[in-house]
């Protein structure tokens, strides 16, 4: 039996039935690991006697009677979460030797189930990208095709997962860093309402925005990570209180006749692929096919969401940024003249490129004289955006439509043009704007690779997305495999 290809449902089983131990299981991840990682490249840190030790701790919990659906289960943590006494670095030289004495508190939480990290995975520097190759440290590839970018930021835990490295791992989800990298690995990848799942622990990207969520093989492993992750957190001033605790795997039901599915046209406009549209529109036949009823709707402000989401998280990202100093953590320069020399030559070293670029967008935007033409404007785009998504969402349950306009590109295609990779995120952006759910999952393949489709609902609805994508997963019955084209095992 490869315990690496099973789900963390199926693993459960096993573990609950003393069929496998939790340290048999994290063994088989660990040595798939060692197979793959020097091909695909998803990891920054490879957590092997931690997780030999955790996996004790856990069968001690089964043992005991005390085991739940995460007890045993391997699991990667994309790097921009605080992990005790473990270097989190955000793929940046600036955090290079960062060692956080707490934990985040969805690993908090994953470690009181006895859940297992192996590792901490690789993303784009302070998450900002959609390829993966703003990381310092390396670029990771997509198990599809070692050709082309797993996607971004989260692409090092969603390639993790495509790659069965982990049963699931975590990701963060600023403008769809978890979907649209779910989207061109092939696998399930949600991003929660804002404020359902703590944010403390998560080095900031833009406050207004980042949300964690899972990345998983099925749509039944989303809901019970979900489970895991989701509730309230005292220590973070965003997190919602008073929300009833939901068990998400009660939703995952094959019935949705009467379900009122919207498809903005929007969406269907000019840059989307032939081959992905093509996929999309089989996915509505089958929802309607399900007894689901599909309307077409507008979201007429669509097309401003974008450039409004590069002011108010680069804005955003330039605040947040602005901790990084050679003073009290992060990069210190050892060459420099005075006191002010010293902040821009560790700033200079320790940021790349593309952290450079959106904190220089962001403090313009902010600056004296462009405050309102800019940032301002951007805030009331955002409502315009927020107040589409009410209206629609008078008539429709979901909204369904492209995770990404194309499948996985080439690396390097895309890294001197910075306006074609922020288009990446065309169909992502608006719901972290509007601070909706929102997951992708596969729904087919164009020229050998995965098509993502996003489903999108209302605030706090995650029970009913799911409902939908577990409805759309059975009928779809997407099976195909990562090929690891260009040379892996």
């Amino acid at each position: 039996m490869e315990l690496h290809k099973l789900k963390i449902h199926e693993l459960h089983d096993l573990l609950k039935n003393k069929e496998v131990s939790a340290v048999d299981v994290t063994e088989a991840y660990l040595e798939r690991i060692k197979e793959v990682e020097p091909q695909v490249d998803a990891l920054i840190c490879i957590t092997e006697e931690y997780a030999l030790k955790k996996a004790e701790e856990a069968d001690k919990m089964i043992q005991d009677g005390n085991i739940n659906d995460l007890t045993g289960i391997p699991v990667i943590i994309k790097d921009n979460m605080c992990t005790e006494n473990i270097r989190t670095t955000c793929a940046s030289k600036m955090l290079e030797d960062f060692v956080p004495p707490y934990n985040a508190t969805v690993v908090e939480n994953l470690n009181n189930l006895g859940a297992v990290m192996v590792g901490k995975a690789n993303l784009d520097e302070f998450a900002m990208g959609s390829s993966t190759e703003n990381s310092a440290f390396k670029t990771t590839k997509n198990p599809w095709d070692l050709s082309r970018v797993p996607g971004g930021s989260s692409g090092g835990s969603a390639a993790s997962v495509a790659a069965d490295e982990c049963a699931f791992s975590l990701g963060s989800d600023t403008g769809g860093s978890i979907r649209q990298p779910a989207s061109l690995c092939g696998v399930v990848g949600m991003k929660p309402t804002y404020g359902l799942v703590s944010r403390y622990g998560l080095v900031a990207f833009a406050s207004s925005l980042d949300q964690i969520g899972p990345l998983t093989k099925d749509v039944t492993d989303c809901a019970i990570v979900l489970n895991a992750i989701a509730g309230h957190d005292p220590k973070d001033s965003t997190s919602v209180d008073k929300m009833r605790k939901k068990d998400y795997k009660e939703f995952l039901k094959d019935d949705i006749k009467g379900i009122r599915i919207g498809y903005a046209k929007e969406f269907f406009g000019e840059g989307l692929d032939d081959g992905v549209r093509e996929s999309i529109e089989s996915s509505l036949k089958i929802f309607e096919s399900l007894g689901a009823e599909i309307k077409e709707i507008s979201l007429p402000y669509l097309d401003y969401a974008l450039a409004a989401y590069y002011i108010v998280s680069s804005a955003e990202a330039s605040s947040n940024l602005a901790r990084y100093d050679g003073i009290r953590y992060g990069h210190v320069a050892t060459k420099y003249e005075d006191l002010i020399d010293m902040y821009m030559v560790s700033r200079s070293e320790g940021f790349g490129k593309e952290v450079k670029r959106r904190i220089m967008l962001g403090t313009y935007a902010l600056s004296s004289g462009y405050y309102d033409a800019y940032y301002n404007k951007a805030l009331k785009v955002r409502t315009l955006i927020k107040k589409d998504y009410e209206k629609a969402f008078e008539d429709v349950d979901v909204i369904v439509g492209p995770t990404s306009p194309t499948t996985a590109f080439k690396i390097g295609e895309r890294v001197e043009d910075p306006l074609a990779m922020y288009l990446a995120d065309v169909y992502t952006v608006p719901v972290n704007i509007a601070g909706l759910p929102g997951l992708s999952l596969p729904c087919g393949l164009s020229n050998d690779l995965p098509v993502g489709l996003q489903i999108v609902g209302r605030h706090f609805d995650e029970g009913v997305v799911l409902n939908a994508a577990y409805a759309f997963e059975k009928a779809c019955n997407f099976n195909a495999k990562p090929s690891f084209k260009g040379g892996a095992k």
